[in-house]
């Protein structure tokens, strides 16, 4: 178990080491700074610009850079939609599988195009190599517009007074460019010289060791997986996403994938201070952060370490820890750390399976997508923060009779109905989807029998965990909920939509408001947002909005089940 404990801190470690000269060369390429890659990327990104017509030095408004972004998402949901509903005539389909109906192919179009890679299909039987790829592709664009909006906000915080804020098209091809796929090309060859799959070829034929034939599904798998985890997408190329032995083969390999999902989430927010020059308040966000993902991840690993009770009241050893829905190869210290921090950087992948891990652990699963702002997503994340520290820096404000200044620049009423309306937002669509679901199933429990495998208190966790992974653009899920109808579908994707791009545009145009207004140069009364002091308060703000929203659900839910198994 030392051992176990040892890998978890080595994986942190890797992380964060990673992480911080990361963070500087993603600074110099949305700088503009000469970077080693210059005479190799240059000649790509031109032949972008050339063949969209883009001009990269053309300043844009935040507006601007908000009807950019939703614009080339519409035609890459349309795009999704046509090839998910047409694989089956389509090429590159070798196992034959069948086209999506409508409901799930407009769910899976709008789940990989916002990067929230909630699936209900199995990739095996669902989907063909086109369909894949597609998908794979969408990781990419989807990651880039995440780091890219961010990217505006950066230089929105960093400039004193203007309304221009960069070229949104320069901010997304070199993150794609640049950033996604040189790492991308790395930790798909670690992945192939691993065991995992790289290949065209259809289904291959295999004897079992019990003499039975079993076709086994392949296909370009270490790319898919590769982008799936840097980007935070977190979709699987199979069923069991990184549980699969040929997604994720050995302890390696697991290594490899975790660290390669934390990477871009922890090095945006070091981007953030060598942008805006100011380092300690990059450090001080990292802190914040980083209490957060452990006063989560620890109580975690604990609980799965010590097992099951009811378990160990049958007289059943559990000298592994709980290891019901996990896999031998990585234990349960090692997936129990995987599942908080696949539900606090919003990937969504997992290596075991959630449905299974003790109630109070599922409930931290929980808290990570609700609170959804401890790393976060590839630069959402940072903005799903912000939001956070607008909120506090304007209640420090009123605590100290003082006007609420960020970076030397007011906040007023405007900004703070902004940041209300958002912050609200993400209880909203959970809460309010979780009250439909758990009423229609319970006034009608047989016609909806299919949901839920758990009836009691598990099953309304899976419905609450189904909105809260949806809504967070997370995409994990508790798997014995039976999610592929059209309820299910269009509900979720309704939920993803409004969940991904309403917490972009909030942020964005607060960050162009206070961009616009004149600077207020820092004086004595100036309140530091830089030390431990407001960070301390900034984390108060986001377990305060949490406590107050979902304590109430989260009692009706993983609360009242850990309390049930005494």
């Amino acid at each position: 178990m030392d051992k176990e404990i040892l890998g978890i801190i080595l994986m942190f470690a890797l992380a964060v080491g990673f992480a911080l000269p990361l963070g500087r060369y993603i600074s110099k390429i949305f700088g503009n700074e000469k970077t080693w890659l210059d005479k190799l990327l240059n000649p790509v990104d031109q032949l972008f610009y050339k063949i969209s017509g883009i001009d990269p030095e053309k300043e844009m408004t935040w507006k601007q850079h908000l009807t950019a972004l939703l614009t080339i998402n519409l035609v890459w949901f349309l795009a999704a939609m046509f090839v998910l509903t047409n694989m089956s005539w389509l090429p590159m389909n070798p196992d034959n599988n069948p086209s999506m109906s409508g409901d799930l192919a407009f769910n899976t179009a709008v789940s990989f195009v916002t990067n929230t890679n909630l699936q209900h299909y199995s990739g095996e039987t669902g989907m063909s190599y086109l369909g894949q790829l597609t998908l794979m592709l969408w990781q990419f664009i989807s990651a880039g517009c995440g780091i890219a909006i961010a990217a505006v906000v950066f230089f929105a915080m960093k400039e004193r007074t203007t309304d221009k804020l960069g070229n949104f098209y320069f901010f997304f091809v070199r993150s794609c460019t640049r950033v996604l796929f040189p790492i991308a090309v790395v930790v798909a060859s670690l992945l192939a010289f691993n065991g995992t799959p790289m290949t065209f070829e259809g289904k291959d034929s295999i004897i079992n060791l019990q003499g039975d034939k079993v076709e086994v599904s392949r296909g370009p798998v270490a790319a898919f997986v590769a982008i799936k985890h840097l980007g935070t997408n977190g979709g699987g190329f199979f069923g069991p996403n990184s549980a699969h032995p040929l997604e994720n083969p050995n302890y390696f390999t697991n290594i490899v994938e975790i660290v390669t999902q934390m990477l871009i989430p922890l090095a945006m927010i070091f981007a953030m201070g060598f942008i805006i020059k100011r380092r300690k308040l990059s450090w001080t966000i990292f802190g914040v952060m980083t209490v957060g993902f452990l006063m989560l991840m620890i109580p975690t690993v604990i609980s799965e370490v010590n097992g099951n009770p009811a378990i160990s009241d049958m007289g059943i050893s559990q000298s592994m820890g709980n290891m019901e829905g996990k896999e031998v190869r990585f234990g349960s210290a090692a997936s129990a750390y995987w599942s908080i921090a696949t539900t606090v950087i919003s990937t969504g992948s997992i290596n075991s399976m959630h449905d299974s891990f003790m109630p109070l652990s599922g409930m931290n699963q929980l808290l990570g997508m609700m609170v959804n702002c401890f790393y976060g997503g590839v630069g959402v994340g940072f903005l799903n923060f912000y939001i956070f520290i607008i909120l506090a820096v304007f209640i420090s404000g009123l605590m100290v009779g003082r006007t609420p200044e960020f970076l030397g620049k007011k906040i007023e009423a405007r900004e703070m109905k902004i940041a209300m309306i958002i912050a609200l937002l993400h209880p909203l669509l959970i809460l309010a989807g979780t009250a439909i679901a758990s009423y229609t199933y319970a006034n009608n429990p047989e016609a909806y029998a299919s949901w839920l495998n758990n009836p009691g208190f598990h099953g309304f966790s899976e419905m609450l965990y189904e909105f809260t992974s949806s809504s967070a653009n997370n995409g994990s899920g508790f798997e014995g909920l039976g999610d592929n109808t059209p309820f299910w579908n269009i509900a979720c994707g309704i939920v993803m939509l409004m969940a991904r791009y309403l917490p972009i545009i909030g942020p964005v145009a607060i960050a162009g408001s206070l961009a616009a207004k004149k600077y207020i140069p820092e004086s004595a009364g100036t309140l530091k947002t830089d030390t431990p002091t407001f960070g301390l308060m900034v984390f108060a703000v986001i377990a305060l909005v949490a406590a107050l929203s979902f304590f109430p659900a989260l009692a009706l839910g993983p609360i009242a089940e850990h309390f049930s198994l005494k």
